[in-house]
């Protein structure tokens, strides 16, 4: 498949909460292999347009494509097909305190597979050696740093090989090392599974080091007001706000005349 080809199209989307408009006008794409970052100010969608995007929250207008397939208008047993191929960490890592990191993985391998138990444990230490916890199956999330919660979190989201991983802020709690290593994993699952990831976050150090595409969000405006590559919009985007945001912590050049 092309590169450049579609993975997601987002047309005409507007979020909202009842009468209340969280984002209006949201047109982009999400193209095959994309590490796509979305980005923009507390309170601006972020998390929630996250949730349209994986069906936790339905648009008040405009559609969400996968491929030429609609994902809003499916009928639901069609979308939950859509969903298997969806990995999903969430910002708390989302594990269950009461399993193993092992029984966490195999989770979503004993709902949506045939597998026996046998193949599900060796599914579930496949993955956990994948994000670098090998020998750690039988641990507790009590039992291992954040971090390695986070790694944990990302074995069972690609517990089922999916197309397109989705991240809420996965750097949250992490200290810059961590940060750094979970960037570099997050890479080399995208190139070994071959999927799409779309993130939110607000680290400028993760949004340059693995972000390929984005899309910008603004509160005052309540819209997007750029999509492209984190770099291009940091380097050549005249919009002020764009602006700020990427040159957090270090002057922005002058505005062009």
């Amino acid at each position: 498949m092309p590169a450049t080809e579609a993975h997601v199209t987002v047309r005409n989307l507007t979020m909202a909460y009842g009468s209340f408009v969280l984002m209006r006008d949201l047109d982009f794409q999400i193209r095959r292999g994309d590490v796509f970052v979305i980005m923009g100010g507390s309170g601006c969608g972020k998390s929630t347009l996250m949730r349209h995007l994986i069906g936790l929250k339905e648009p008040a207008t405009g559609e969400i494509l996968y491929g030429d397939e609609s994902f809003t208008a499916a009928p639901p047993e069609t979308r939950v097909a859509m969903q298997r191929r969806f990995g999903v960490l969430y910002q708390s890592g989302a594990l269950m305190s009461s399993m193993t990191l092992a029984e966490n993985v195999a989770l979503p391998l004993g709902e949506f597979t045939d597998l026996g138990p046998r193949e599900i444990a060796e599914v579930a230490s496949l993955k956990l050696a994948l994000v670098g916890l090998a020998g750690f199956e039988d641990f507790y999330p009590s039992q291992i740093s954040g971090g390695m919660q986070k790694r944990a979190g990302l074995a069972r989201a690609i517990a089922l090989d999916p197309e397109i991983l989705f991240f809420d802020e996965p750097s949250a709690g992490l200290d810059p090392i961590s940060s750094h290593l979970l960037d570099e994993l997050i890479l080399e699952l995208r190139d070994s599974l071959g999927a799409t990831v779309v993130m939110v976050t607000h680290e400028l150090a993760s949004i340059f080091a693995i972000g390929t595409n984005g899309v910008f969000l603004d509160p005052e405006t309540r819209t997007m007001l750029a999509t492209g590559p984190p770099t291009e919009l940091r380097d050549h985007s005249e919009l002020p706000a764009v602006r700020r945001f990427l040159h957090r912590g270090e002057e922005a050049p002058p505005e062009e005349s």
